[in-house]
């Protein structure tokens, strides 16, 4: 955890220089991430934290240079928020409280002090809006940036959601639009495409791509349905399709989906109409979740989850897990994103 700490190692706030972070060292720095963890928990070699009643959930996420990031697409303030809502989502696919995080940071040299405190206000920022803390991580020098965050959260034993739950005749549910984040990429790289759109249609297809907002508004709903709950699912940062042919290849069922019942925003389909339903199959990076479930229970989040939209069903055991849809065709991970 962060620690051993010089009282004189940071710079001044608002010091418009871009001072790299060689010239403050590794204490310097440690100082600067310091001040967005709370004074209490950071400082020794590991984080004490109340252990909350049920099961901990942990999850990790990496955000890489070049990969997930750059800046042309995003600043250090949405980087930080991003990794943040990444990890979050995770905690919100299980069902899960989230309760803090940890942060595992590589930076070349040659990085500017003001983009690390931008990428932790970011952070800060996402945590507060989801009540949940930043404890502490680790630093190293990198030749290329890197943000690594483990997310731990809680659950009530036996109410977590997993991918291998599914059963036949459940619903499934998707609690809100797709496509607009892989939209928001295309225009932040090619600002001359979707002029069809409004100003305020592409403004909220970048912040879709740069602010992401995880679906923990689902956790509290699910407190209202009693036990036994059965809940399959995910989230779906690597594309719809993706995280249905997972939950259904895990739970060993079969499910047929309608594409026309996917939520598309009205600024994807004004900005880019052709590729529209490629893109909230395969695009990636919405932070919504997959949901399967009993018939009344769907109801029950349908009904009280804003976004949510029912978008057909488990019809049947499958060890393959295949998905189809309604002309037939069976759908395919091969097209959502590869890291290889």
């Amino acid at each position: 955890m962060f620690s051993g700490l010089p009282d004189s190692a940071s710079p001044q706030n608002g010091d418009p220089s871009p001072l790299p972070i060689s010239a403050i060292g590794e204490a310097g720095l440690l100082q600067i991430v310091q001040r967005y963890c709370p004074a209490q928990v950071v400082g020794d070699d590991a984080a004490v934290l109340a252990a909350p009643e049920g099961q901990l959930v942990v999850t990790t996420d990496v955000l890489v240079e070049g990969v997930h990031f750059s800046d042309l697409t995003t600043p250090a303030h949405a980087v930080g928020w991003r990794a943040v809502a990444a990890n979050l989502s995770d905690l919100a696919g299980m069902g899960s409280r989230p309760q803090a995080l940890v942060v595992g940071l590589g930076l070349p040299g040659s990085t500017p002090v003001a983009w690390v405190e931008e990428l932790y206000q970011g952070m800060r920022d996402c945590c507060a809006r989801w009540e949940c803390q930043l404890v502490g991580g680790d630093l190293c020098r990198s030749p290329h940036r890197f943000v690594a965050i483990t997310a731990l959260g809680s659950v009530q034993p036996g109410r977590a959601i997993q991918r291998r739950r599914a059963q036949p005749g459940d619903w499934l549910v998707v609690t809100g639009p797709h496509g607009d984040a892989r939209a928001g990429l295309e225009l932040l790289l090619h600002p001359e495409q979707g002029s069809s759109a409004t100003a305020a249609e592409r403004e909220q297809l970048i912040r879709a791509h740069q602010y992401p907002r995880p679906r923990l508004d689902l956790v509290p709903l699910l407190e209202g349905i009693p036990d036994p709950l059965r809940i399959a699912g995910m989230d779906t940062s690597d594309g719809l399709a993706d995280a249905l042919v997972q939950v259904c290849q895990a739970s060993g069922v079969a499910a047929r989906i309608e594409v026309e019942r996917i939520p598309i925003s009205e600024a994807l389909r004004q900005a880019f109409p052709a590729q529209a339903w490629e893109w909230a199959l395969y695009g990636g990076e919405d932070f919504e979740l997959l949901l399967s479930a009993e018939v009344s229970v769907a109801k029950h989040l349908l009904e009280r989850l804003p976004g949510a939209v029912w978008i057909g069903e488990v019809t049947g055991w499958d060890p393959q897990g295949t998905v189809w849809l309604k002309d037939g065709q069976a759908l395919s991970r091969q097209q959502a994103f590869q890291h290889f």
